[in-house]
């Protein structure tokens, strides 16, 4: 991972600007033996020009053979290791919509699921509801009460929520209760350590009165929880790599960790495209010295096992990165933060393809496009998606000499 202590002894306010644009689980397969992946299927003639002119490689966002969660991907690509920064993803949503989360709080990532008439699960999503229909699913739950407990619940994006319990003992070390499959009931909330029995008791509790609220509201009847976590107090991007840092996502997750790291999050719709993204980074890119752009539907699509859905997004970013371009970054870095392959549903381990370009400062090498063959020959190599801001920050004349 970065070395935090070196990169504060090192990093200096001034230098080249960087651009870090997610496409999230940008990485894919081949649906056959002799096939392409979806970035290589993808026409891209302005992602291949800036491979030609600069250098790629193979990220490992965990650890090789490891299938990483967003949470944890993007952590890595901030530098901080995700095995030694284990956040649950309920702070990342909470904080990412807005909740005050606060060390000691408990914070949950829910979703709405349906259940049929003998309490088992037969969509864990809900159908995907509007999230009209999630704000109204939350209304109703927003007049439960726990004693000695205060409760900050507030809708995400469709079918997805978060909760937060404050209060005195409060311990995040309880099992999700999302089953992951259907068919089979809801779990119960349960203690993975003995000091969290409590907690887990008061979320059973609201779990029970939440399925009495949601009775008849099909298909968004009842609700699952994952995540339970707390404040991480994580170090903070103006400190480690003395970088005034912006986040422009559409997602609450990926706000949540960027707000984690001390990054300030730009105001936008869920509802913007890719292009309006862009032209929000162009709107307040002079005011930043690093900014992070982020693309959900990459992901989406590869979790719908929708190939050619995932191959339009792709090239739906790569017409709409003059954008980006025509602002000058001194170093522009384009990566995913996992693979989620159409073919598989699901994120995987496979390392990911990652290009970065600083004409300044870089010597081109022999990839010829961007996609994951040409990243295998790349001159960055397989490295782990830690060593990325210190990469980032060395092409951009950010870091002092290490040493007389």
């Amino acid at each position: 991972m970065a070395n935090f202590d070196l990169m504060r002894r090192l990093a200096q306010p001034e230098g080249d600007k960087i651009m870090l644009l997610v496409m999230d689980g940008l990485g894919g397969l081949p649906l056959t033996a002799d096939g392409l992946t979806e970035l290589e299927t993808a026409k891209t003639p302005n992602m291949d020009r800036l491979a030609r002119e600069g250098s790629s490689g193979l990220s490992i966002p965990v650890a090789r053979g490891i299938a990483p969660g967003s949470g944890p991907a993007h952590l890595a690509l901030f530098g901080y290791d995700p095995q030694v920064y284990d956040i649950g993803r309920g702070v990342l949503e909470g904080i990412g919509i807005g909740l005050d989360v606060d060390e000691g709080d408990v914070a949950i990532r829910g979703n709405f699921c349906t259940i049929d008439a003998g309490g088992l699960i037969t969509d864990r999503r809900a159908g995907r509801i509007p999230t009209e229909e999630g704000e109204k699913r939350v209304e109703l739950l927003k007049d439960i009460q726990l004693d000695g407990i205060q409760l900050q619940v507030r809708a995400g994006e469709g079918y997805r929520f978060a909760l937060v319990l404050r209060g005195d003992d409060l311990h995040p070390e309880i099992a999700d209760t999302d089953p992951q499959a259907t068919g089979v009931a809801p779990l119960p909330a349960r203690a993975l350590e003995p000091q969290a029995e409590r907690t887990a008791a008061l979320v059973n509790q609201w779990l029970d009165l939440a399925k009495e609220r949601l009775r008849g509201q099909e298909p968004a009847n009842m609700v699952t929880l994952r995540g339970f976590a707390t404040d991480p107090k994580l170090p903070k991007y103006s400190d480690v790599y003395k970088l005034n840092a912006a986040c422009v996502a559409t997602y609450p997750m990926y706000k949540g960790v960027s707000r984690l790291v001390g990054m300030t999050v730009i105001e936008t719709d869920t509802h913007f495209s890719i292009q309006d993204e862009f032209d929000k980074v162009a709107a307040i890119w002079t005011d930043y010295d690093f900014v992070f752009c982020h693309v959900k539907y990459t992901d989406s699509r590869g979790e719908d096992g929708n190939f050619d859905g995932k191959v339009e997004i792709i090239e739906q970013v790569d017409a709409a990165l003059p954008t980006l371009l025509n602002l000058n970054p001194g170093v522009l870095v384009i990566t995913g933060d996992h693979s989620t392959p159409a073919k598989y549903r699901a994120h995987t381990w496979h390392p990911v393809p990652t290009l970065l370009w600083a004409p300044e400062t870089h010597m081109p090498d022999r990839a010829t496009a961007f996609g994951e063959r040409e990243a295998m020959t790349g001159a960055l190599g397989q490295f782990n998606a830690t060593d990325l801001m210190p990469l980032a920050l060395g092409h951009a004349r950010r870091l002092v000499k290490f040493g007389a």
